[in-house]
């Protein structure tokens, strides 16, 4: 598409949504409350409300402006053609350019009809531009991907040791130099999806380390001598008293990224070499919402939203730290959230803001914690109740209560799978028949790494891969397995991004007498299984089939 049909029309987008018929006046109006209370733009409001998904956006920019629309991912970007345009105005544009000729330069943008952009490169580059349309997630990534700075890490330290002659101490923590460094670091963990930035000080060395899809991977050696200096900018950005090095502080920092703001969750620990330090990246983009998105298959689906129809009772999601517990409860949220119902939580944090939903943080130091919180929630006409976590015998006591009182009650629970709730509860010293007659279903949970799309191949000889595993398992004919080859868009690992596995144990009368009777998880398991229960590695072996994850990440995380 050419520039000149960009310009034949400046309407807004949300004004041409409204127009074309996809949204409504009033689902308008609450996006753009949302776009403007959150700072962020329609179509990002717009998903995160669940109104329009980003992929149905594109295809309705592109259909309005007959435009062709690109996979960025696979797309073959010139590296020359990025140099003629600014990172300043790529970024702020969200244009990716692709490729050039003598007389006009072909860019990706999300909004195929904004005028601005389309001008700014024109004036920049002095060249006609041709237009084609990707989702402004995949544009976003594609500019952090493609524009790198001058500046490496690595020249960075370099600089910082050569300007001085002994050790950095907290009073250079907000010097430029410290400051672009830890920028830098954090700015490359989000760009790499990290769900966690560890520094960690060792006895030679201050190590900065990623986990990236579940892995930790090592980043960079800092030398000992930045040590303190890092330290300090890193409490001073979560308002820490960097004076205090003896005992464990939690912190929170907002960093501004392109146009995105992530929070990060800081912790402190300290150890014999210092301050542990790790950062928890809480990206509101890669948050979803959508329960097929996080891994449910449409069976699983079904069952879960069956599951939610009920009017009161207690959904718990267990599983290990880490292992999407938070996640599954949001999407429960999202399709349970209605102008209809009055939906709080009690969370500790909050890690995302939810729409049409009030959030309450736990704070233990003014007294403010789980039972205390969850007594304060019955008293403001609740109709479903989120709690954070199911920690001790009054937060469960409380719950199980409301959940017996026309409260739909749902939390997180850390157990090794579905039917071991049961016996925690009763550990926690909830009475057998409360357990029975206020449980609905517990969902348990585990993070698979998921295939690389860019370099999944088939695996050649799958049973003598099982067999080198010890998996117990023999493949029927015609059954096929993947994994990934390694490419630069999964950094060679052979995955990109993670997938859950989930175990589904849907309670009726039927089960009430195991439960009183304090029946063995064993026993409990098998009437489960043969009432249609589908264990964790089932639920792998499905998905590894379909090409979502290998059988090593299965038996892997399933621990059978």
């Amino acid at each position: 598409m050419s520039a000149d049909a960009v310009k034949k029309t400046s309407k807004p987008l949300g004004q041409r949504l409204l127009d074309s018929g996809l949204i409504s006046q009033e689902q308008l109006d609450i996006a753009l409350n949302e776009g403007k209370s959150r700072g962020i733009y329609l179509g990002q409001a717009l998903e995160n409300l669940g109104i329009l998904s980003q992929d149905v956006i594109t295809q309705f920019l592109a259909d309005e402006s007959s435009t062709e629309i690109v996979d960025i991912n696979k797309y073959p970007i010139d590296p020359e053609t990025v140099k003629l345009v600014p990172y300043n105005i790529a970024n702020h544009y969200q244009i990716m350019p692709l490729s050039h000729n003598e007389r006009a330069i072909k860019i990706a943008v999300a909004d195929t009809l904004n005028i601005l952009a389309i001008d700014a490169l024109e004036l920049e580059t002095g060249m006609s531009v041709d237009v084609v349309t990707a989702p402004k997630n995949d544009i976003f990534e594609a500019i952090e991907r493609c524009y790198v700075r001058q500046d490496s890490i690595e020249n960075t330290i370099k600089t910082l040791l050569g300007n001085n002659d002994e050790s950095l101490d907290e009073t250079s923590s907000d010097t430029m130099p410290i400051i672009q460094l830890v920028d830098m670091i954090i700015a490359k963990a989000i760009k790499t999806r990290s769900t966690d930035i560890h520094f960690e000080p060792d006895q030679k060395v201050f190590r900065v380390r990623f986990r990236i899809d579940g892995v930790m991977h090592q980043e960079v050696l800092v030398p000992k001598e930045l040590q303190r200096a890092l330290t300090a900018r890193l409490k001073i950005m979560g308002n820490l008293d960097i004076t205090e090095t003896r005992i464990p502080m939690d912190g929170r920092i907002s960093f501004k990224t392109g146009t995105r703001v992530v929070d990060l969750r800081v912790s402190t620990l300290p150890i014999s070499n210092g301050e542990s330090i790790v950062l928890r990246v809480l990206d509101k983009d890669r948050v979803t919402l959508d329960l097929e998105t996080l891994g449910f298959l449409p069976k699983s689906r079904q069952l879960v939203r069956e599951i939610l129809t009920n009017p009161h009772g207690l959904i718990l999601v267990t599983g290990p730290t880490g292992s999407g517990k938070t996640s599954t409860l949001y999407a429960a949220l999202s399709i349970v959230s209605t102008l209809e119902k009055n939906v709080l939580t009690l969370e500790d944090p909050i890690e995302y803001d939810l729409p049409l939903i009030r959030q309450t943080p736990v704070n233990p130091e003014i007294g403010m914690d789980f039972p205390t919180g969850l007594r304060a929630m019955l008293r403001q006409d609740p109709d479903i109740i989120m709690v954070g976590e199911i920690r001790d015998a009054e937060t469960a006591n409380l719950a199980i209560r409301a959940s017996l009182t026309g409260h739909l009650v749902i939390s997180t629970l850390h157990t090794n799978s579905a039917v071991a709730a049961i016996p925690r509860l009763s550990d926690m010293g909830i009475q057998p028949y409360l357990v029975s007659a206020s449980l609905r279903a517990i969902i348990a949970q585990r993070l698979v790494r998921r295939i690389c799309a860019h370099c999944k191949t088939e695996i050649k000889d799958a049973q003598k891969e099982l067999d080198a595993l010890g998996a117990k398992v023999k493949i029927k004919a015609g059954h096929m397995f993947f994994k990934g080859a390694g490419c630069d868009a999964c950094s060679g690992t052979g995955y990109h991004g993670r997938v859950g596995l989930y175990e589904i144990f849907k309670m009726d009368s039927s089960y009430h007498d195991y439960i009183v009777n304090n029946t063995d998880v064993k026993t409990i398991e098998k009437a489960a299984i043969k009432n249609g229960m589908r264990k964790l590695i089932h639920d792998g072996i499905e998905k590894a089939l379909k090409g979502l994850t290998t059988l090593e990440e299965v038996f892997k995380i399933t621990d059978e």
